[in-house]
């Protein structure tokens, strides 16, 4: 986790993207295969979120479509998903989702997360993905503040 969070804080202080990071391991070893960054204003495309852009390279990494076989793997954020990138780790194949700051963090900081709520999270664990919450919420949370501080953009607000 503390690799997602180091990399949205890097994004903040680069103004290279918005303030979330994401990172995915192996399950078995907890080897790195591919990270993300927020990318949607740099290179103006709405669905360049760090937990999209690292399941895209994760799966091109591996060559396949799906990160649902063997070892398993993890996505680590730094913030809890919106709306579409819940839609997009359902159908990654990733066994767990490990969340940093809490989704209220980013609707604090002025960013509309979509429609997400209990039932959201209920259709992952549904499908097999293993959830968790709040971990490192504290620096995750303060990086999202930082980014709002700073004035950089809000862009879905």
């Amino acid at each position: 986790m503390a690799l997602a969070v180091e990399l949205a804080r890097e994004n903040v202080e680069r103004a290279s993207g918005g303030p979330f990071g994401a990172a995915i391991f192996s399950l078995d070893q907890g080897r790195l295969l591919a990270v993300g960054v927020n990318s949607v204003v740099r290179l103006n495309s709405s669905v360049l979120h760090a937990e999209m852009l690292a399941i895209m390279r994760a799966q091109r990494a591996l060559g396949r479509y799906t990160l649902n076989r063997a070892p398993g793997y993890a996505l680590y954020t730094s913030c809890e998903p919106c709306a579409m990138c819940l839609g997009g780790i359902l159908w990654s194949g990733v066994r767990r989702l490990v969340c940093a700051a809490p989704a209220a963090a980013a609707r604090q900081a002025g960013f509309d997360e979509g429609p997400v709520d209990a039932a959201s999270y209920a259709a992952l664990e549904r499908a097999g993905i293993e959830v968790r919450r709040g971990v490192l919420a504290e620096p995750a949370s303060a990086v999202i503040a930082r980014y709002r501080a700073l004035g950089r953009p809000i862009y879905n607000p």
